[in-house]
């Protein structure tokens, strides 16, 4: 898998790298995306630029976390399979064990007076960073006012007539693809793109190695659950559920936020501010943006205890759902990665991406509202300390680039301030 250009690397060395990234990746994708440019390309030089740039692309087109994607991939290239495992876990492990502490503080002790005004602040700064990713995602996807269409029918789908997120994505695809005949065609002629398309891949047999694999591996907790639980438990469900979620996930966190929030809190499992508390503790831990699903999983499990120990069925149920949130995406990067260039140049599937990431606009300014309403206006009356730090908040992130994890930190700092002198 090692390139020319790449320094060669041991896996012992990799993997003490990968465990490190795992605990400073904070910063969300784009931050934990630069780190391993800085550090894999111009530090340690053990892949190219080019070929970075070309992972990240790739890692860009699939559902799920982009950043834990892109480092499955380079740890794929430097050392195979297990090189791809190390790098993929290693970079959510850590998260799992922070997230899981700081849920079950909140689950047990964020009734407390001071604990809740430091989620007061939390949540204000939250608001902030939903409204600064609907900005800029917007930015990258609307490139024609097709998008800005797509954006908009998106919102009205999900906010009026609460339309499932799926099938959001399954129209924006199609839309997507039928707007590509719309489009001038550029001076490349289809003749002199790279023929990659007829060539056969020579990888089919360990394809379906990995595919049955992966299914297997899915399979065995599924088994657990349905012989010992039966298949109407909320723990099955939960893993029905997330494992579902895994692979309509276009657009990174914020996207599948919104499509897990509508669905969790009109199904009763918990409530709109506790998923904005979760996104809140998310942004103060490693790891990618998406782990907020396990705090999701765990109130969820310990709002509906499956077990008679609430805190068991909590733990269990945030474990099920990170599981079911990751493993696809072994199996994207495992099984597509031989198939990059052929990806690359089908104009049609990038043109139905680009709809799905239009649409991921609409959503995620859904979920802004959604947010908003909830910790701004609780009760139909204005919360003015939360509106004035969202606001701050939002002028720290958008205007002066402050660094995402300081800004909550800061957050919760002032909601303890407020708490202390009124």
């Amino acid at each position: 898998m090692q390139t020319a250009d790449a320094k060669t690397v041991s896996f012992n060395e990799a993997f003490r790298f990968w465990l490190k990234l795992g605990f400073i990746s904070f910063g969300g994708p784009a931050g934990q995306i630069a780190v391993m440019q800085r550090e894999l390309v111009e530090n340690k030089r053990w892949i190219d630029q080019d070929d970075f740039l070309h992972a990240l692309n790739y890692c860009m087109l699939l559902p799920g976390p982009e950043a834990q994607q892109l480092a499955t991939y380079i740890g794929w290239r430097l050392h195979g399979i297990r090189g791809g495992i190390a790098a993929g876990a290693l970079f959510v492990i850590p998260s799992i064990f922070f997230l899981l502490i700081l849920s079950y503080i909140y689950a047990a002790y964020g009734n407390i007076p001071a604990v809740g005004a430091v989620l007061d602040g939390f949540k204000a700064v939250v608001v902030a960073i939903v409204v600064e990713a609907v900005i800029k995602i917007a930015k990258k996807a609307f490139k024609t006012y097709r998008h800005v269409a797509i954006s908009v029918l998106a919102f009205v789908a999900i906010h009026f007539f609460q339309v499932p997120f799926p099938l959001i994505v399954l129209g924006a695809a199609i839309f997507g693809m039928i707007s590509l005949k719309f489009q001038v065609p550029s001076s490349k002629s289809e003749e002199e793109k790279p023929k990659t398309k007829n060539q056969k891949p020579k990888t089919k047999n360990r394809t379906l190695k990995i595919l049955l694999v992966c299914l297997l591996l899915w399979l065995l907790p599924f088994a657990g659950l349905v012989s010992f639980l039966g298949f109407d438990n909320l723990l099955t469900k939960i893993y029905l559920f997330f494992t579902q979620a895994a692979f309509v996930t276009f657009g990174g966190a914020y996207a599948v936020l919104a499509y897990v929030n509508q669905a969790v809190v009109s199904a009763g499992w918990i409530t709109s501010a506790q998923a904005v508390d979760g996104l809140a503790l998310a942004e103060t831990t490693p790891g990618p943006l998406i782990m907020v699903l396990q705090f999701v999983g765990f109130m969820t499990g310990w709002n509906n205890p499956a077990f008679a120990n609430q805190t068991t069925s909590a733990i269990v149920s945030g474990l099920l759902t990170t599981y079911a949130t990751f493993l696809p995406s072994f199996l994207f990067v495992f099984a597509g990665a031989p198939y990059i260039e052929r990806l690359r140049h089908n104009q049609k599937l990038n043109a139905a991406l680009s709809g799905v990431t239009a649409a991921v606009v609409g959503v995620i300014l859904n979920l802004a509202l959604a947010f908003g309403a909830a910790v701004i206006v609780p009760d139909l009356q204005i919360d003015v300390f939360a509106f004035g730090l969202s606001v701050l908040s939002f002028a720290a992130l958008y205007f002066f680039k402050v660094d995402v994890l300081i800004v909550v930190i800061g957050g919760g700092l002032c909601g303890l301030i407020k708490y202390f002198l009124l």
